[in-house]
Protein backbone atom coordinates (compact mmCIF):
# COMPACT_ATOMS: atom_id res chain seq x y z
CA UNK A 1 0.00 0.00 0.00
CA UNK A 2 2.81 2.28 1.08
CA UNK A 3 4.83 1.29 -1.93
CA UNK A 4 2.01 1.98 -4.29
CA UNK A 5 1.42 5.47 -2.95
CA UNK A 6 5.19 6.51 -2.45
CA UNK A 7 5.35 5.52 -6.65
CA UNK A 8 1.90 7.08 -7.34
CA UNK A 9 3.37 9.98 -5.66
CA UNK A 10 6.55 10.41 -7.49
CA UNK A 11 5.07 10.54 -10.78
CA UNK A 12 3.09 13.61 -9.78
CA UNK A 13 5.97 15.37 -8.37
CA UNK A 14 8.03 14.22 -11.46
CA UNK A 15 5.05 16.28 -13.70
CA UNK A 16 5.39 19.67 -15.63
CA UNK A 17 2.59 21.41 -13.13
CA UNK A 18 3.66 19.66 -10.06
CA UNK A 19 7.95 20.95 -11.57
CA UNK A 20 6.24 24.62 -11.81
CA UNK A 21 4.79 25.41 -8.34
CA UNK A 22 7.42 26.39 -5.84
CA UNK A 23 7.86 25.15 -2.32
CA UNK A 24 5.75 28.04 -0.77
CA UNK A 25 3.15 27.44 -3.49
CA UNK A 26 3.02 23.38 -2.57
CA UNK A 27 2.91 24.27 1.52
CA UNK A 28 -0.54 26.08 0.55
CA UNK A 29 -2.08 22.97 -0.61
CA UNK A 30 -3.29 20.73 2.62
CA UNK A 31 -3.32 17.70 0.22
CA UNK A 32 0.76 18.22 -0.31
CA UNK A 33 1.10 18.82 3.60
CA UNK A 34 -0.92 15.46 4.31
CA UNK A 35 1.03 13.37 1.88
CA UNK A 36 3.99 14.72 3.04
CA UNK A 37 3.61 13.32 6.63
CA UNK A 38 2.15 9.96 5.38
CA UNK A 39 4.88 9.50 2.53
CA UNK A 40 7.70 11.84 2.40
CA UNK A 41 10.08 11.71 -0.29
CA UNK A 42 12.99 9.68 0.23
CA UNK A 43 16.19 11.09 0.68
CA UNK A 44 18.91 11.59 -2.01
CA UNK A 45 21.96 9.82 -1.01
CA UNK A 46 25.29 11.30 0.48
CA UNK A 47 27.49 8.84 0.03
CA UNK A 48 29.58 9.90 -2.91
CA UNK A 49 29.51 13.21 -0.39
CA UNK A 50 31.16 11.33 2.44
CA UNK A 51 33.37 9.46 0.41
CA UNK A 52 35.11 12.41 -0.87
CA UNK A 53 35.65 13.97 2.19
CA UNK A 54 36.79 10.92 3.41
CA UNK A 55 39.37 10.42 0.83
CA UNK A 56 40.72 14.18 1.15
CA UNK A 57 41.00 13.84 4.61
CA UNK A 58 43.27 10.37 4.46
CA UNK A 59 45.73 12.29 1.60
CA UNK A 60 46.10 15.04 4.00
CA UNK A 61 46.86 12.71 6.88
CA UNK A 62 49.35 10.85 4.66
CA UNK A 63 50.84 14.22 3.39
CA UNK A 64 51.69 15.95 7.22
CA UNK A 65 54.59 14.21 7.96
CA UNK A 66 55.80 14.53 4.32
CA UNK A 67 55.03 18.03 4.97
CA UNK A 68 56.69 18.11 8.33
CA UNK A 69 60.02 16.42 6.75
CA UNK A 70 60.32 19.03 3.91
CA UNK A 71 60.39 21.60 6.79
CA UNK A 72 63.27 19.89 9.31
CA UNK A 73 65.16 19.07 5.68
CA UNK A 74 65.05 22.90 4.93
CA UNK A 75 65.73 23.85 8.14
CA UNK A 76 62.90 25.74 9.27
CA UNK A 77 62.14 23.21 12.29
CA UNK A 78 65.25 21.65 14.23
CA UNK A 79 64.48 18.19 13.67
CA UNK A 80 65.03 16.46 17.11
CA UNK A 81 63.44 19.60 19.02
CA UNK A 82 60.64 20.11 17.16
CA UNK A 83 59.85 15.52 16.80
CA UNK A 84 60.52 15.13 20.30
CA UNK A 85 58.34 17.82 21.45
CA UNK A 86 55.52 16.98 19.40
CA UNK A 87 56.10 13.02 20.43
CA UNK A 88 56.15 14.17 24.08
CA UNK A 89 53.03 16.70 23.76
CA UNK A 90 51.09 13.85 21.94
CA UNK A 91 51.46 11.31 24.37
CA UNK A 92 51.14 13.69 27.35
CA UNK A 93 47.63 14.46 25.48
CA UNK A 94 46.76 11.13 24.78
CA UNK A 95 47.54 9.64 28.45
CA UNK A 96 46.60 12.23 30.21
CA UNK A 97 43.71 14.22 28.41
CA UNK A 98 42.00 11.46 26.87
CA UNK A 99 42.74 8.49 29.10
CA UNK A 100 42.90 10.43 32.06
CA UNK A 101 45.56 9.00 33.63
CA UNK A 102 48.62 10.94 36.00
CA UNK A 103 51.48 9.76 34.37
CA UNK A 104 53.81 10.63 37.58
CA UNK A 105 51.16 8.43 40.16
CA UNK A 106 49.75 5.83 37.95
CA UNK A 107 51.45 2.40 37.96
CA UNK A 108 51.52 0.01 35.65
CA UNK A 109 49.61 -2.76 35.46
CA UNK A 110 51.45 -5.15 32.75
CA UNK A 111 54.98 -5.05 32.08
CA UNK A 112 56.10 -3.47 28.94
CA UNK A 113 55.89 -5.43 26.22
CA UNK A 114 59.71 -5.98 24.81
CA UNK A 115 59.97 -3.80 21.37
CA UNK A 116 57.11 -1.68 21.87
CA UNK A 117 59.23 1.29 23.44
CA UNK A 118 61.32 1.19 20.53
CA UNK A 119 58.45 2.33 18.42
CA UNK A 120 57.41 5.44 20.15
CA UNK A 121 61.18 6.43 21.11
CA UNK A 122 62.00 10.10 19.76
CA UNK A 123 63.98 10.72 16.82
CA UNK A 124 68.01 10.80 17.43
CA UNK A 125 70.70 13.63 15.94
CA UNK A 126 72.60 11.48 13.66
CA UNK A 127 75.78 13.64 14.73
CA UNK A 128 76.16 10.90 17.04
CA UNK A 129 77.57 8.98 14.84
CA UNK A 130 78.78 10.88 12.23
CA UNK A 131 82.28 9.70 10.70
CA UNK A 132 82.72 7.37 13.23
CA UNK A 133 83.78 3.92 11.89
CA UNK A 134 85.10 2.57 15.04
CA UNK A 135 85.35 2.50 18.71
CA UNK A 136 88.08 4.21 20.30
CA UNK A 137 90.31 2.60 22.64
CA UNK A 138 92.22 5.13 25.69
CA UNK A 139 94.11 5.17 28.68
CA UNK A 140 95.17 7.48 31.11
CA UNK A 141 92.69 10.23 29.57
CA UNK A 142 91.76 13.08 31.62
CA UNK A 143 88.24 14.17 32.97
CA UNK A 144 88.49 17.47 30.77
CA UNK A 145 89.51 15.44 28.00
CA UNK A 146 86.60 12.68 28.68
CA UNK A 147 83.76 15.30 29.42
CA UNK A 148 84.42 17.24 26.12
CA UNK A 149 84.65 14.24 23.73
CA UNK A 150 82.47 11.49 25.20
CA UNK A 151 80.69 11.86 27.91
CA UNK A 152 77.40 13.82 26.77
CA UNK A 153 78.10 13.42 22.78
CA UNK A 154 76.90 9.56 22.72
CA UNK A 155 80.73 8.53 20.95
CA UNK A 156 81.35 5.18 22.54
CA UNK A 157 84.99 4.78 24.18
CA UNK A 158 86.75 2.12 25.68
CA UNK A 159 88.71 3.10 28.84
CA UNK A 160 91.55 0.27 28.50
CA UNK A 161 92.97 1.59 32.49
CA UNK A 162 89.77 2.38 34.43
CA UNK A 163 90.30 -0.66 37.10
CA UNK A 164 93.80 -0.59 37.70
CA UNK A 165 93.10 -0.70 41.66
CA UNK A 166 89.67 -2.82 41.94
CA UNK A 167 89.73 -5.87 43.95
CA UNK A 168 86.05 -6.95 41.72
CA UNK A 169 88.40 -8.12 39.24
CA UNK A 170 89.84 -10.92 41.80
CA UNK A 171 87.02 -11.08 44.16
CA UNK A 172 83.56 -11.57 41.52
CA UNK A 173 82.69 -15.06 40.77
CA UNK A 174 79.31 -16.97 40.38
CA UNK A 175 80.30 -18.43 44.11
CA UNK A 176 80.77 -15.00 45.55
CA UNK A 177 78.02 -12.96 44.06
CA UNK A 178 76.10 -15.75 45.65
CA UNK A 179 77.10 -15.79 49.05
CA UNK A 180 76.57 -11.78 49.10
CA UNK A 181 72.56 -12.46 48.37
CA UNK A 182 70.42 -13.44 51.79
CA UNK A 183 68.13 -15.49 50.80
CA UNK A 184 65.28 -12.61 51.76
CA UNK A 185 67.03 -10.68 49.76
CA UNK A 186 64.31 -8.69 47.32
CA UNK A 187 66.64 -8.68 44.33
CA UNK A 188 65.95 -12.68 44.12
CA UNK A 189 62.50 -12.33 44.10
CA UNK A 190 61.48 -9.48 41.65
CA UNK A 191 59.81 -8.33 44.80
CA UNK A 192 59.30 -4.59 43.56
CA UNK A 193 59.80 -2.12 39.92
CA UNK A 194 63.16 -1.76 41.35
CA UNK A 195 64.04 -4.94 40.94
CA UNK A 196 64.48 -5.51 37.65
CA UNK A 197 65.72 -9.26 36.37
CA UNK A 198 66.60 -10.10 32.73
CA UNK A 199 66.30 -13.54 31.94
CA UNK A 200 66.79 -12.75 27.97
CA UNK A 201 66.27 -16.13 26.14
CA UNK A 202 66.57 -18.63 29.13
CA UNK A 203 64.34 -20.08 31.09
CA UNK A 204 64.98 -18.25 34.23
CA UNK A 205 62.45 -17.05 36.19
CA UNK A 206 64.27 -14.34 38.15
CA UNK A 207 67.69 -14.22 40.19
CA UNK A 208 66.81 -17.06 42.90
CA UNK A 209 66.58 -19.48 39.48
CA UNK A 210 69.91 -18.26 38.50
CA UNK A 211 71.40 -18.83 42.03
CA UNK A 212 70.35 -21.72 42.33
CA UNK A 213 72.41 -23.47 39.86
CA UNK A 214 75.36 -25.59 40.89
CA UNK A 215 78.75 -24.26 39.93
CA UNK A 216 79.08 -26.78 37.21
CA UNK A 217 75.92 -26.10 35.71
CA UNK A 218 76.70 -22.42 35.94
CA UNK A 219 80.22 -22.84 34.16
CA UNK A 220 78.63 -25.51 30.85
CA UNK A 221 80.82 -28.13 32.45
CA UNK A 222 77.74 -30.49 32.71
CA UNK A 223 77.03 -29.93 28.89
CA UNK A 224 74.37 -27.47 29.77
CA UNK A 225 73.15 -24.73 27.07
CA UNK A 226 74.97 -21.40 27.68
CA UNK A 227 72.81 -18.86 29.69
CA UNK A 228 73.10 -14.72 29.76
CA UNK A 229 71.04 -13.09 32.52
CA UNK A 230 71.16 -9.54 34.13
CA UNK A 231 69.68 -7.74 37.38
CA UNK A 232 69.57 -4.19 39.04
CA UNK A 233 71.40 -4.63 42.24
CA UNK A 234 67.96 -3.13 44.58
CA UNK A 235 69.25 -4.81 47.69
CA UNK A 236 71.41 -1.96 49.99
CA UNK A 237 72.78 -4.84 51.76
CA UNK A 238 74.68 -6.71 48.96
CA UNK A 239 74.88 -3.57 46.87
CA UNK A 240 77.41 -1.71 50.22
CA UNK A 241 79.12 -5.92 50.04
CA UNK A 242 80.39 -4.89 46.07
CA UNK A 243 81.27 -1.65 46.19
CA UNK A 244 83.51 -2.53 48.28
CA UNK A 245 85.72 -3.83 45.41
CA UNK A 246 85.34 -1.41 42.75
CA UNK A 247 84.87 2.73 42.86
CA UNK A 248 83.82 5.18 40.62
CA UNK A 249 85.41 5.49 37.46
CA UNK A 250 88.30 7.64 37.53
CA UNK A 251 87.39 9.60 34.02
CA UNK A 252 83.73 10.60 34.93
CA UNK A 253 82.65 14.45 35.49
CA UNK A 254 82.93 15.62 38.57
CA UNK A 255 79.98 17.05 38.78
CA UNK A 256 78.61 13.64 37.53
CA UNK A 257 76.43 11.67 39.70
CA UNK A 258 76.00 7.97 39.37
CA UNK A 259 72.45 6.08 39.54
CA UNK A 260 71.11 4.95 43.05
CA UNK A 261 71.10 1.75 41.79
CA UNK A 262 73.96 -0.52 39.97
CA UNK A 263 73.33 -3.72 36.94
CA UNK A 264 75.24 -6.67 37.20
CA UNK A 265 75.24 -9.10 33.87
CA UNK A 266 76.42 -12.13 34.12
CA UNK A 267 76.63 -15.11 31.50
CA UNK A 268 78.14 -18.08 29.66
CA UNK A 269 80.74 -18.36 26.67
CA UNK A 270 78.38 -18.61 23.42
CA UNK A 271 75.53 -16.18 24.63
CA UNK A 272 74.26 -12.87 25.04
CA UNK A 273 71.84 -10.16 24.59
CA UNK A 274 69.99 -9.76 21.97
CA UNK A 275 69.96 -6.57 19.70
CA UNK A 276 68.31 -4.06 21.60
CA UNK A 277 68.18 -0.35 22.85
CA UNK A 278 67.66 0.60 26.67
CA UNK A 279 65.15 3.45 27.87
CA UNK A 280 66.89 4.27 30.82
CA UNK A 281 66.91 8.27 30.33
CA UNK A 282 70.81 8.62 30.74
CA UNK A 283 74.49 7.61 29.33
CA UNK A 284 76.07 4.48 31.19
CA UNK A 285 79.31 2.27 31.78
CA UNK A 286 79.93 -1.04 31.73
CA UNK A 287 82.86 -2.53 33.33
CA UNK A 288 84.49 -5.69 32.20
CA UNK A 289 85.30 -7.51 35.60
CA UNK A 290 85.58 -11.24 34.16
CA UNK A 291 85.84 -12.68 30.68
CA UNK A 292 85.46 -11.01 27.27
CA UNK A 293 82.85 -9.81 25.56
CA UNK A 294 82.08 -8.78 21.99
CA UNK A 295 79.76 -5.56 21.51
CA UNK A 296 77.98 -4.96 18.28
CA UNK A 297 76.25 -1.73 17.84
CA UNK A 298 73.65 -0.24 14.81
CA UNK A 299 72.82 3.24 14.77
CA UNK A 300 69.40 4.38 14.99
CA UNK A 301 67.20 3.44 11.85
CA UNK A 302 66.76 7.06 11.25
CA UNK A 303 70.86 7.47 10.86
CA UNK A 304 71.64 4.10 8.66
CA UNK A 305 72.78 6.37 5.29
CA UNK A 306 75.01 8.79 7.59
CA UNK A 307 76.59 6.22 10.19
CA UNK A 308 77.87 2.73 10.23
CA UNK A 309 77.93 -0.47 12.80
CA UNK A 310 80.50 -0.68 15.12
CA UNK A 311 82.19 -3.60 16.75
CA UNK A 312 84.41 -3.61 19.48
CA UNK A 313 85.65 -6.32 21.86
CA UNK A 314 86.06 -5.53 25.98
CA UNK A 315 88.83 -7.74 27.83
CA UNK A 316 88.64 -8.21 31.31
CA UNK A 317 90.00 -4.96 33.07
CA UNK A 318 88.07 -2.33 30.39
CA UNK A 319 84.94 0.09 30.56
CA UNK A 320 83.33 0.93 27.88
CA UNK A 321 81.03 3.99 27.94
CA UNK A 322 77.94 4.09 25.73
CA UNK A 323 74.77 5.66 25.37
CA UNK A 324 72.69 2.62 25.40
CA UNK A 325 69.38 5.01 24.76
CA UNK A 326 70.54 6.01 21.39
CA UNK A 327 72.74 2.99 19.98
CA UNK A 328 71.15 -0.61 18.96
CA UNK A 329 73.52 -2.86 20.77
CA UNK A 330 74.57 -6.72 20.71
CA UNK A 331 76.55 -8.66 22.96
CA UNK A 332 78.58 -11.86 22.94
CA UNK A 333 80.38 -13.78 25.34
CA UNK A 334 83.95 -14.94 24.09
CA UNK A 335 86.43 -16.95 25.11
CA UNK A 336 86.60 -19.84 27.88
CA UNK A 337 85.45 -17.88 31.24
CA UNK A 338 82.49 -16.52 32.95
CA UNK A 339 81.23 -12.64 32.08
CA UNK A 340 80.86 -10.67 34.77
CA UNK A 341 79.85 -7.07 34.00
CA UNK A 342 78.78 -4.05 36.21
CA UNK A 343 77.57 -0.60 35.39
CA UNK A 344 75.82 2.32 35.90
CA UNK A 345 74.58 5.15 34.36
CA UNK A 346 75.62 9.14 35.01
CA UNK A 347 74.16 12.33 34.56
Amino acid sequence: MERTARKKFLTVSESELFKSLSESDLQRLQSYKQLMKIIPPQKSSNWPRYLCYSAIIFILFLLTPVFVLCLVHNGIFKEVEFLQDAHLALCRMFMEDYMEFDLHREACILETIEGIEDVFRPPVDCSICYNVTKVERVSGITVADFEEKFAYSSRPVVITDAMNDWTAVEKFSFEYLRSVYRNDSPALNRASSECQFFPYKTKFGSLRDVFAMSSERARLQDGSKPWYIGWSNCDSLAANTLRHHYSRPYFLPSDSESSRTDWIFMGTPGYGAPMHIDNVGLPSWQAQVKGTKQWILEPPPECYLDCSQLEVVVHPGEIIVLDTNRWFHQTYIEGDDLSITIGSEYD
